[in-house]
């Protein structure tokens, strides 16, 4: 099972997305959330939008696995979704912030894989939360401002990912996916490197890491080469 996890905005629920459709032995987990639905969502597939009443009974029946509230909505992973999924004889992909795979760590018997996927930087995660255009100013402003704790929990996780570009590392991780122009190579990164490239590394964990030749930065840890 992989845990997907990441500041809002950075790319997890494109890449769980594009993992499921290069891989149809994966089944992404849909969560039940009390917040509305936005334009392109639908209930039963992005998530199960329900009431903050309902949610609080599914609560107080113990039906969750991981539960968490964020920016003043709650978000759960529910037994039996993910039960259904294994009994079908799927890998189960988690698309949770870094509350809920530290609630998910507590169940052994899940065999879990956490990936944290971080944005290139602070800008770059500003404009891709303006250009999604599913947000209003204040709800950016409150992304951006959890950005630096959320980061802070990398070192729980086991692989870093940079989200640069998503087809190219996930070329680089074995999965198909539509030709890029340039190829991808891996070089090893340098703590120095790193830090030119995002101020103090002390907010990254220090897991190995590489680069590919457009730019996203991988944990050596996870490709085999």
């Amino acid at each position: 099972m992989i845990v997907l996890s990441s500041p809002s905005g950075a790319g997890k629920t494109t890449l769980s997305k594009k993992i499921q459709q290069s891989d149809n032995s994966f089944k992404i987990s849909v969560s039940h959330t009390t917040r509305k639905a936005r334009a392109n969502e639908v209930d039963g597939v992005d998530y199960h939008f329900v009431t903050k009443e309902k949610f609080k009974q599914l609560l107080s029946e113990d039906a969750f696995y991981e539960h968490s509230e964020i920016f003043g909505n709650y978000y759960g992973t529910s037994k039996s979704s993910v039960n259904k999924i294994i009994k079908d004889k799927f890998n189960v992909l988690f698309d949770i912030d870094w509350k809920g795979a530290k609630q998910l760590s507590g169940y052994r018997e899940l065999n879990l894989l956490k990936i944290f996927i971080l944005p290139p930087n602070k800008e770059e995660l500003e404009k891709r939360l303006i250009a999604r255009n599913q947000d209003d100013k204040e709800s950016i402003e409150k992304r951006l401002l959890a950005y630096s704790k959320d980061i802070e929990h990398s070192n729980e996780y086991d692989h870093v990912i940079v989200n640069d570009n998503v087809e190219n590392w996930m070329k680089a991780l074995g999965i198909n996916v539509t030709p890029c122009k340039e190829d991808t190579w891996l070089y090893p990164v340098s703590k120095k490197a790193l830090e030119e490239r995002f101020g103090s590394v002390e907010e990254l964990n220090t897991y190995p890491m590489a680069v590919t030749a457009a730019g996203a930065v991988l944990s050596l840890s996870l490709i085999h080469i």
